[in-house]
């Protein structure tokens, strides 16, 4: 009788913490929230090492708290459609180049302007800095939480009919750009014919030669393969591209301060190890488009495009002031 009832205890002090480790499990699961982040290069891109910085330091910061779930290639939509996804709450955070930005946050239509930044030092100079703050916070007013600054890098232009040295070499092209009326304008200012797409449909239509030609930066260039249906390389470096990580305000709110803070570092953690992949395949990404058979022009004439695009500035100007514009420009950095 004894040992029986022995057992039975055993048996229930067993159940006992079986139940309660599984509880325990339950709970650890119910307080893990995956963030969901969207991005429209391939999964080996410079995004994809910034979405993984970004996921070791929010994990870490959080205690496992927050895991990240990555949707690279254009999977959540393209950058337009994403941004819009982060106002209703249907994903969580996204990192974008400014292209389609600012259709939802003019003030960083500036950002697009042509030659506007001389080098990557300059360029990052200004984001870092206070300039960089106030265009953040500008984010923040049109239903959407900017994180960080990040990158794409100087863009220069690629097609498959002829080499470019001048903006006279480049006109009657039909140029895929960004869903943005700065840099369309600018193409326009030489005579070029600009086809705003998403990124997700831009490798078929310069296979199926719908368009001519796109501009980007190095890393975009080659991680999306585009040296398989472009042949010519122009290092022009007409734009500095910037990227930025914004966050849906919905999970925002939902977020302590504490929590905000981790998410801002995390966003700085990821657009760092960004940058240096940037400048790592801006070193050695010529090369190896150069390997992959691409002809690549290095002796551009940047004054002769740089004097064709000025009218766009004008345009820029006409319709949203020169405050920031100057500031930029009489920046110390």
């Amino acid at each position: 009788m004894t040992a029986r009832f022995t057992r039975n205890v055993l048996h229930s002090a067993i159940a006992g913490v079986s139940t309660l480790a599984l509880a325990s499990v339950s709970l650890s699961a119910v307080a893990q929230q995956a963030i969901t982040v969207g991005h429209t290069t391939s999964d080996s891109s410079h995004y994809s090492v910034g979405v993984d910085a970004f996921k070791e330091k929010l994990e870490e910061l959080s205690g496992g708290e927050f895991t990240v779930e990555e949707h690279p290639s254009g999977a959540l939509g393209g950058e337009r459609d994403m941004i819009e996804g982060l106002q209703i709450g249907t994903l969580d955070a996204v990192i974008t180049s400014t292209g389609p930005l600012g259709n939802f946050v003019p003030e960083t239509y500036v950002l697009d302007l042509p030659f506007l930044f001389q080098n990557y030092d300059q360029a990052r100079c200004v984001l870092d800095g206070e300039i960089g703050q106030d265009l953040l916070a500008k984010v923040g007013e049109h239903d959407l939480v900017g994180l960080a600054w990040s990158e794409n890098g100087f863009r220069h232009m690629t097609n498959s009919q002829r080499q470019i040295k001048t903006p006279e070499d480049a006109a009657g092209l039909k140029v895929r750009t960004m869903e943005n009326e700065m840099h369309m304008a600018a193409f326009r200012e030489m005579d070029v014919h600009p086809t705003p797409m998403a990124f997700p449909e831009v490798f078929t239509a310069l296979q199926q030669g719908t368009v001519d030609g796109q501009e980007n930066p190095i890393p975009v260039i080659l991680t999306s393969n585009l040296w398989e249906v472009q042949d010519y390389l122009s290092l022009t470096g007409h734009v500095y591209s910037p990227a930025i990580m914004l966050a849906s305000p919905i999970l925002w709110e939902g977020l302590s301060e504490e929590e905000q803070g981790w998410f801002i570092e995390a966003a700085q953690a990821g657009a760092e190890a960004t940058r240096a992949e940037v400048s790592r395949l801006e070193t050695e990404g010529v090369e190896e488009l150069k390997e992959k058979g691409m002809t690549v022009v290095e002796d551009i004439d940047k004054s002769m495009f740089q004097e064709a695009v000025e009218p766009s500035y004008k345009g820029y100007t006409d319709q949203y002031g020169s405050e920031m514009l100057d500031r930029i420009r009489n920046s110390d950095c």
